[in-house]
């Protein structure tokens, strides 16, 4: 019984690893350009996990959706759904580095009329002070994350090495 508990726990660690891997790099690319922003959204949409990183990738597609979507109300719609939601996900979860750098990367690109750009500098003081008690892998994502953000300075960068 303990045999097939442990592959069966198994299975699904590695089955939410490469959904998570495959939402980050599609994320990671998805604001180049309005194809990848489609295939984000979309492969964000087909998650069936309701844990904390993918309901937060999620949000962030609503968000994203809104730049290739047309009509106003529509887009403004979709930001205040995804802003939300991704809200109330670090106010459940706010330790959780992964999230602030979702957060961030939202902040970071959406356009400043909209006004959700309050928490830069609060996540990159938390990604900062917690990066060394990330996994290497996380280490890895923050660290590409920072290199091409617009928040983090040249100093900041040399941090997270």
């Amino acid at each position: 019984m303990k045999l097939m508990l442990s592959i069966f726990a198994a299975f699904v660690m590695f089955f939410q690893s490469s959904d998570l891997e495959a939402l980050r790099s599609s994320y990671a690319v998805a604001n180049l350009s309005k194809e990848n922003a489609e295939k984000f959204i979309k492969t964000a949409e087909k998650k069936t996990s309701s844990g904390p990183i993918i309901s937060a990738y999620k949000a962030a597609a609503k968000i994203l959706e809104a730049k290739i979507t047309s009509g106003i109300g529509k887009k403004k719609a979709l930001v205040k759904t995804g802003a939300l939601s991704l809200e109330e996900i670090i106010r459940n979860n706010p330790n959780n580095s992964e999230l602030r750098v979702i957060r961030m990367s939202v902040q970071e690109n959406i356009p400043k009329v909209v006004g959700y750009s309050k928490n830069l500098k609060e996540d990159k003081a938390f990604l900062i002070s917690n990066y060394n008690k990330q996994n290497e892998e996380l280490k890895n994502y923050i660290k590409e994350f920072a290199s091409q953000s617009k928040t983090f300075s040249n100093t900041e960068k040399a941090i997270l090495k």
